[in-house]
């Protein structure tokens, strides 16, 4: 009796497991080489509560429709724990290829993994991840563009102004890298006396930039690494009065006006479009076979009141 115990709990054990297990039916299983019948793409967004990543997942879900694809998107609400978990089901809902856009580039590591275990192709796009094997990046040269931040402000103030940067969200390739570009002009021809997180949004970039400007009074000049934390920090120097550049970074539509109204003094400016088309298209290529380049760089350009349209 003892023995026939065991020998339940064991198979109990193994059905658990089982059932527990990542692995997607058998419908699921990656499409054989040059097969693009019924492709199903997952689309994991950091947040759809930014009007860039908005336009971005838009775009791909065109290019997709034009291709014949389905593409399921799913929001991680800037959650990683949720983005794991968003990435884990459209798994298990059968899709071919993922395109991922990481909220943190460390904490996607796992389910890259995942993904690489069931022979998932996995696309990030506009944020790296740190581990698991990414089949192709997609993204605009970020370091490039915090460069060109920094010689913005130089062009435009001189060597030596004193300056603020807002951060994005910890964690991130694209807070890193654009900080990085940033910094490594900055540092020699610039005076920075703050840098502070605001997470890539518009509020908190407002807020934390009542608490620069109440503390650093000499600011003349900030970098915000995306569109939405320059906007807040517009708001917050106006209630100010004060005359402060603020340069942002990614060309959202809002911030196109923002420019064209003399509002914010430029922005360095993605292609949004062409990440989203390059996205879906290199996922199309993958599933046929080929070969694709592990990254694949989108042309940025800055956009002040000068060259705006």
């Amino acid at each position: 009796m003892r023995k026939y115990c065991i020998f339940l709990l064991l198979a109990l054990c193994s059905f658990l497991i089982a059932g527990c297990s990542l692995e997607p039916p058998s419908w699921a299983k990656a499409k054989s080489a040059g097969d693009l019948s019924d492709v199903k793409i997952g689309l994991s967004m950091s947040t759809l509560n930014n009007p860039f990543f908005v336009y971005l997942k838009d775009m791909v879900v065109k290019e997709a429709d034009r291709q014949g694809f389905e593409v399921i998107v799913v929001d991680a609400q800037n959650d990683p724990a949720k983005q794991n978990n968003d990435v884990e089901d459209l798994i298990q809902q059968g899709v071919h290829a993922l395109l991922i856009n990481p909220t943190d580039s460390s904490a996607i590591s796992a389910a890259v993994q995942t993904a690489n275990g069931v022979d998932i192709p996995v696309i990030a796009i506009d944020r790296a991840a740190d581990k698991g094997e990414v089949a192709s990046l997609i993204a605009s040269d970020n370091v490039s563009g915090g460069k060109m931040a920094a010689e913005y402000i130089v062009d435009q103030l001189g060597e030596g102004t004193v300056v603020a940067e807002l951060e994005g969200i910890p964690g991130t390739s694209a807070a890193r890298e654009r900080g990085q570009g940033f910094h490594s002009v900055a540092d020699k021809k610039l005076k920075v006396v703050a840098k502070q997180a605001a997470d890539f949004d518009r509020t908190k970039g407002l807020n934390v930039m009542e608490n620069l400007l109440q503390g650093n009074p000499d600011i003349k000049a900030v970098f915000a690494q995306n569109d939405e934390m320059a906007l807040g920090a517009v708001e917050a120097i106006a209630a100010t009065g004060r005359d402060i550049l603020v340069i942002g970074f990614d060309g959202s539509a809002d911030a196109l006006q923002a420019v064209k109204d003399g509002k914010l003094s430029a922005t360095v400016a993605q292609q949004f479009d062409l990440i989203g088309q390059k996205a879906v298209q290199t996922a199309a290529e993958i599933l046929q076979g080929k070969t694709v380049k592990s990254s694949i760089p989108v042309p940025i350009k800055l956009v002040s009141k000068d060259n705006s349209q």
